[in-house]
């Protein structure tokens, strides 16, 4: 979702006459997008404007704006810590940027922009032209959380759940692909919630099938209570929504999920896996898990374990509970750490042989890659419906293009594959 606002913010601030410089040291702002999920974020921040003022040390002092979920959760922290830092914008207040900018370089007054308005900032954006021009883009349709995890800040940063106009989303995806875009992700904390005016997230896929020029649709992140059969059987009807899934789990034991205040139990889960699986038989999954939270026996972390190896993930995100400060779960007593290493190192060695074994079944296989970058001459990137990484080698420009390779040989990243047939020059441009 970040890369989705910086690249809105971008758009915000172009239309102010402000222009984005590819040599940082020269900058005359600097503004720092950020997330709250893991914890040191806040120190990352202090990090990252120490460099600045290193770089600036014998020069006249820029700019410093920290934007985000940071900004959001310890911006008044930040502001007392760190004279230097001249604002913090949060997530709902971005459309204040070119104002806040405006005012320091009047005044140079520092400012705290970290109300909940969601409502206005997109009603500034949908104003202003979406001019993403990747092949793949991403498109936030939906924001906050009501589900309260007891892990999560979501809620705290970005505040209730939010969903944008449904005809609104229409046309910022008409604009995307007039600007070339071929694949559109659908963004939200809690996308598969998005509900505007009686339309769900499978009414928008349904609407955004019928686009012309879009090739490929996602969506990402879900929320397992939310897994409604209508979004379901779209994953069975839609041409273009890709046969890949992300859905978070963080725990195999229904005990623990519990505890986290998830408001389902594995059984359910796995329901929606089995259900998805009938209405797409190539569907594959990924999923988020939280190693050691408080709680966790080894009887909980060995039924993580089960459900990992059942499913067959072929992508997992996995870490130690790392608490955020102002949550429920901060108040939690950790399990130790040589405990909680031992579990994520036997969790992740577990993971890799699965996604290991998978990569193995597609060698010599076919794959449909849409090619987003050419990364070195004669040497293209691009997404398999899978959202595997995939890496070829072309004479001809593949930058746009969907078409099938065979898969040779994977590392851990990426696989890489032979184009199955020679493009010719009448079909693609040198």
């Amino acid at each position: 979702m970040n890369e989705y606002d910086s690249s809105r913010i971008l758009d915000l601030l172009k239309k102010s006459d402000y222009e984005k410089t590819e040599n940082a040291e020269n900058a005359d702002c600097y503004l720092i997008n950020t997330c709250h999920i893991r914890e040191k974020a806040t120190e990352k921040v202090f990090h990252d404007v120490g460099r600045i003022k290193k770089n600036y040390r014998n020069k006249k002092k820029p700019i410093v704006l920290i934007a985000g979920c940071v900004a959001q959760a310890e911006g008044e922290i930040i502001l007392k810590n760190d004279k230097y830092i001249d604002a913090v914008i949060g997530p709902q207040s971005y459309q204040e940027l070119p104002k806040v900018i405006k005012g320091i370089e009047e005044k140079r007054s520092r400012a705290n922009f970290t109300e909940f308005e969601t409502i206005e900032k997109f009603d500034q954006l949908k104003l202003i032209k979406n001019s993403n021009t990747k092949i793949s883009s991403f498109l936030t349709i939906q924001e906050g959380c009501d589900k309260f995890c007891k892990f999560c800040v979501v809620p705290y940063t970005r505040g209730p759940e939010y969903s944008r106009s449904f005809e609104e989303l229409i046309e910022e995806s008409k604009q995307l692909i007039q600007n070339g875009v071929k694949e559109i992700t659908l963004l939200g904390q809690n996308v598969n919630a998005y509900n505007s005016s009686n339309k769900k997230l499978s009414d928008l896929i349904i609407q955004l099938e019928n686009l012309k020029g879009l090739e490929r649709i996602r969506y990402t992140t879900s929320h397992p209570n939310d897994m409604t059969d209508d979004l379901i059987d779209v994953h069975g009807t839609s041409k273009k929504l890709m046969p890949h899934l992300h859905l978070p789990l963080q725990s195999g034991s229904t005990k623990i999920l519990k505890s986290m205040n998830r408001n389902h139990s594995i059984d359910h889960y796995l329901k929606i896996i089995q259900k998805l699986k009938k209405r797409k038989p190539n569907i594959k999954f990924s999923s988020d898990f939280i190693i050691a939270y408080p709680g966790e026996t080894e009887e909980d972390f060995n039924n993580t374990l089960k459900v990992l190896k059942s499913v067959g993930f072929i992508n997992t995100y996995s870490f130690v509970f790392s608490a955020r400060p102002g949550t429920p779960a901060d108040l939690l007593s950790l399990i130790e750490d040589n405990i909680s290493k031992k579990r994520l190192q036997l969790f992740q060695e577990i993971a890799e042989k699965i996604k290991i074994d998978y990569r193995q079944t597609l060698i010599e296989k076919k794959a449909q890659v849409l090619f987003e970058n050419r990364i070195s001459e004669n040497k293209y990137f691009g997404r398999d419906e899978y959202l595997n990484s995939v890496i070829v080698q072309s004479a001809y420009n593949l930058v746009g293009r969907n078409i099938e390779i065979k898969i040779k040989r994977y590392n851990h990243q990426t696989l890489f594959g032979d184009i199955i047939e020679n493009p010719s020059k009448k079909n693609f441009a040198a």
